[in-house]
């Protein structure tokens, strides 16, 4: 493929093909990665990441290009299939699970924000209930907070 750089030599098979699968339908597209981040949700850096196999694209990322490249349904589908084969067989960092293992917690949001095939319904249960206390401590404050004014205007209503 003229104009891409070599991808890895270490990457799996289901990877390498997936890759070079994607950069022959951006190609098809006509578009630069710029035209190509004007027109889905991903910026020229995020398909320059995801088309020199750095990091695996989102889901929707490859829906979108699949789109944007007229593909049909069928075709789409398959790609689908590839996708979900790739980030199975997509290599992980090495100090990825020894961060994760060492319970550090600011490591373990940036590993899960710079992770975008993990659905956010697949966050770290320890954030997710971390998360669920703030929202209810802020709802139970707002609660309070209305309570409040309400009877400060019945006070004030006489």
């Amino acid at each position: 493929m003229s104009g891409w750089q070599a991808l890895p030599d270490d990457l799996p098979p289901e990877v390498r093909h997936f890759v070079e699968q994607l950069r022959q339908l951006k190609d098809r597209t006509g578009l630069s990665l710029v035209a190509l981040g004007a027109r889905t949700a991903y910026s020229k850096s995020s398909w320059h990441r995801y088309l020199n196999a750095t990091q695996p694209p989102p889901r929707q990322a490859v829906a979108a290009l699949c789109r944007i490249a007229g593909l049909d349904t069928t075709d789409a589908e398959r790609f689908g299939v590839r996708w979900e084969l790739a980030v199975e067989a997509w290599p992980r960092p090495a100090a990825e699970p020894a961060r994760a293992a060492e319970g550090e917690k600011g490591e373990e949001s940036e590993r899960y924000e710079d992770d975008p095939t993990l659905p956010w319904w697949d966050e770290p249960p320890k954030e997710r209930a971390s998360g669920m206390n703030r929202l209810l401590l802020a709802a139970a404050l707002l609660l309070v907070l209305v309570l409040l004014l309400g009877l400060a205007g019945a006070v004030a209503s006489g």
